[in-house]
């Protein structure tokens, strides 16, 4: 029986992988700044952050594998040096604490928008292949996100055991933090948006996304990055899937790329000085919208065995739980 440490295991993927962790006969510590969610399986908890070297060397003490999820993984902020000190100096503090320790293995969870380059080749997928710099990262989160996956195969080719998984859009059930797929998902089925920027996205059920953080850590390769994907489809169709589930209609119009673009800097910029809550658009998740592609995860078939499942179970769940939410609302 191992001891298994998962930072940002309060997280909606988090909470998912100590499940998944448990169920298999594992030991679970989980390290966060957020209690864990009361319907979480049972794991030791010790609360904290990860960019503070004390409290994660205490937590690391006796584990044999750490799963580094925590980070900011939301695109806006109101402190943007926050993506940074978090996403990418949270990450070199627990990889060096785990060099410390002595820890067996770490999987770093890194994102599929690091993944999206500037240009690409009209109709192809991307791969585990893909590349692109910092330079062509369009924002703060992609930027910490490209850094903090640099530090982690650095140490890989240090001699360290460490893997990196790049989960897709995971969507399902347990997401309390209202994470950017929650909070489009959410926008669309309040049947109050009119306009929609049509771009195509590769959804994932969560659950399939901690198995595969599961497997890359028993069966995955030393320096490796294995895509954690699921369907490719695009908003046009995931919104027939919703109209469909929901009963609710959805909007019918495309918006312009350029309106788009001005759009996302506009409520950035109400956002960041006006009202200091989360704007309904960003930027830099517009860009990424408009650099979508499919992605393929054969690699994480073939190598891992991961298998995942049709994402419709998950968006069922995504629409019964926002049901239930506009009910206890009433």
């Amino acid at each position: 029986m191992a001891l298994a440490l998962v930072t940002g295991g309060s997280g909606f993927i988090g909470q998912h992988l100590v499940g998944a962790l448990t169920a298999r006969g594992d030991d679970v510590r989980v390290l966060d700044v957020a209690e864990l969610p009361p319907a979480s399986a049972p794991a030791e908890y010790v609360q904290g952050s990860v960019v503070d070297a004390a409290i994660v060397e205490e937590a690391m003490r006796g584990t044999d594998c750490v799963y580094h999820l925590a980070g900011i993984a939301h695109l806006w902020h109101r402190d943007k040096q926050a993506f940074d000190r978090i996403n990418r100096g949270g990450t070199e503090t627990v990889l060096k604490a785990a060099s410390r320790a002595g820890v067996r293995r770490v999987v770093h969870c890194s994102t599929e928008s690091i993944l999206l380059p500037k240009r690409r080749s009209t109709g192809s997928a991307i791969d585990e292949a893909s590349d692109p710099r910092l330079d062509e990262m369009p924002g703060p989160y992609t930027r910490s996100k490209l850094l903090a996956e640099h530090a982690a195969r650095a140490a890989a080719r240090e001699g360290h055991d460490v893997i990196v998984v790049n989960p897709t859009v995971p969507i399902g059930p347990g997401d309390h933090n209202n994470t950017p797929p929650a909070a489009m998902l959410a926008l669309f089925l309040t049947g109050n948006q009119k306009f929609f920027l049509d771009c195509e996205l590769n959804l994932v059920d969560v659950r399939d996304v901690a198995d595969g953080i599961v497997l890359a850590g028993l069966q995955g390769r030393t320096g490796e990055r294995y895509i954690l994907g699921g369907e490719n489809l695009s908003l046009q169709a995931l919104m027939a899937i919703l109209a469909r589930k929901s009963g609710r209609s959805m909007p019918q119009r495309t918006v312009p790329a350029l309106l788009a673009l001005a759009t996302g800097v506009v409520a950035g910029w109400w956002s960041d000085y006006v009202t200091r809550a989360p704007p309904v658009a960003t930027l830099e998740g517009v860009v990424l919208a408009l650099r979508s592609a499919p992605f393929d995860c054969a690699k994480a078939r073939n190598e891992l065995g991961y298998t995942p499942r049709p994402v419709d179970e998950a968006l069922t769940a995504v629409v019964e739980q926002f049901k239930r939410n506009v009910a206890d609302r009433k």
